[in-house]
């Protein structure tokens, strides 16, 4: 059997090839699954809470009525309304919420953690018929 150098030449080439199209795959594939910087630093920023959430307040003392559920948005940290109430607040990077909801005269103010795709807190609220206070739950979307 004779091995030629044109043939040893071409699987030189071909190794070559396979190792830079390996290469190159991983590349991308490195390069779809890493955040770039822009996105690691809001990640670190927000946690990564943003989208909808729908909150659950429930009402524990107080004449206030038993339960409200409000759609709330996160967007870079920051809460907003996603309903009909005035809602302001923020997200921290370890999930700690703080949030102030206002609606029809009344204002409440919140605090509690996120944490995946769920969340708690409590809750307080200053009306011209009482005060009243409670806890909260949250699900992402």
């Amino acid at each position: 059997m004779t091995i030629s150098a044109r043939t040893i030449a071409f699987s030189a080439d071909s190794r070559r090839a396979g190792a830079l199209r390996w290469i190159f795959s991983a590349a991308v594939v490195a390069a779809l699954a890493a955040p770039g910087a822009a996105d690691a630093r809001t990640l670190r920023r927000t946690g990564g809470y943003d989208g909808v959430w729908n909150v659950l307040i429930i009402t524990q003392s107080g004449s206030c009525d038993p339960a409200y559920s409000y759609p709330f948005q996160v967007s870079g940290g920051r809460i907003s309304s996603a309903g009909a109430a005035d809602v302001s607040g923020s997200v921290g990077a370890g999930g700690g919420v703080t949030v102030r909801i206002s609606a029809g005269g009344s204002v409440a103010t919140g605090s509690g953690r996120l944490g995946g795709s769920s969340g708690v807190g409590r809750w307080s609220a200053r009306l011209s018929s009482g005060n009243c206070s409670g806890r909260w739950q949250a699900t992402r979307g």
